[in-house]
């Protein structure tokens, strides 16, 4: 089992920043994936960033040269660093992870982009 708890969402203005982290526990091994995914009021759930236990990380074309994500290793939190941040940017922002070829999601952080 995985458990991912994330943190940092909030209200920001239009050309902001904001951080969002994901902590990790459990059996997290061998080859994975982890990232962030966000939904909008509306919309359907969308992949903003994933970044694999050996490769490089892939982002959304919405978010390329705006958002970057990092990880240290598997017990260590990932960051979702946004920057210049727009108003479709607000969504429910969640942790994923893809462990043994099985999902987990943590509970999501409210983003919303506001002036």
């Amino acid at each position: 089992q995985v458990q991912l708890v994330e943190s940092g969402g909030g209200l920001v203005q239009p050309g902001g920043s904001l951080r969002l982290s994901c902590a990790a526990s459990g059996s997290i091994f061998g080859r994975y994936v982890m990232g962030w995914y966000r939904q909008a009021p509306g919309k359907e759930r969308e992949l903003v960033a994933t970044i694999p236990s050996a490769g490089s990380p892939n982002f959304a074309d919405s978010v390329k040269g705006r958002f970057t994500i990092s990880r240290n290793n598997a017990k260590n939190p990932v960051y979702l660093q946004m920057n210049t941040l727009k108003l479709e940017d607000t969504a429910v922002y969640s942790c994923y992870a893809n462990v043994a070829l099985r999902a987990y999601w943590g509970q999501g952080t409210q983003v919303t982009v506001s002036s």
